[in-house]
């Protein structure tokens, strides 16, 4: 059975959030908002929580996970950036934004999409995405929070529950934060591609 934490949208408690990262931090699955809507959550280094999160999802190796991180230099940490990719990055982080990027040897091989050895990278504008990443102190290996079959993303903690319960082990319930998944765009390619529309504007890219 999940664990189940209600916790303030604005003003995240830390013990709240200690408890959350101590859970990721064992092996465990995590359920949180972001500012598009809740992800699924566990440690980079943990191969079972994440191939867990792929059976969750039903997924395979070729869809693209997100490493969730706090700013833009824990992105250019893991990510191969290059100085037009940089300033689009600084233009629109933090936000609603997937940006699909090489990979640098930093990350594992099993988190990357297996032909192009890219992945999807983001800093999230949202207080109790933040607030979870500064206390766990690593970025956060994530995916939209919708199950197979359904047209949209789960958006309330109670039916997290209801549907997870048995599957992850924490619900961090931080209130609606919306329906709509992140933009996702491929940098690298130029200009960058459009790979899926969502809660973030098309303009910083010249897109629409």
């Amino acid at each position: 059975m999940a664990r189940y934490l209600s916790i303030h949208p604005e003003d995240p408690p830390p013990r709240l959030l200690a408890q959350a990262a101590e859970v990721l931090r064992a092996g465990g699955v995590v359920a949180f908002p972001t500012d598009s809507c809740y992800a699924l959550g566990c440690c980079l280094g943990d191969k079972d929580a994440l191939e867990r999160i792929r059976r969750i999802r039903e997924v395979d190796d070729r869809h693209h996970l997100t490493l969730m991180c706090r700013d833009l230099s824990e992105i250019a940490q893991f990510a191969k950036v290059d100085n037009a990719q940089y300033r689009l990055l600084k233009a629109t982080t933090p936000g609603s934004y997937t940006f699909i990027l090489e990979a640098t040897k930093e990350l594992p091989r099993r988190v990357l999409h297996p032909k192009r050895k890219t992945i999807g990278l983001r800093v999230p504008a949202n207080s109790v995405a933040q607030a979870l990443l500064e206390m766990l102190g690593e970025p956060l290996l994530t995916t939209t929070l919708m199950l197979p079959g359904d047209e949209g993303p789960l958006t309330e903690g109670w039916e997290i529950q209801d549907r997870l319960d048995d599957l992850i082990e924490l619900i961090l319930d931080g209130g609606h934060c919306g329906t709509e998944p992140t933009t996702v765009i491929d940098l690298t390619h130029l200009p960058p591609q459009l790979m899926r529309a969502g809660r973030g504007a098309l303009e910083p890219f010249a897109l629409e």
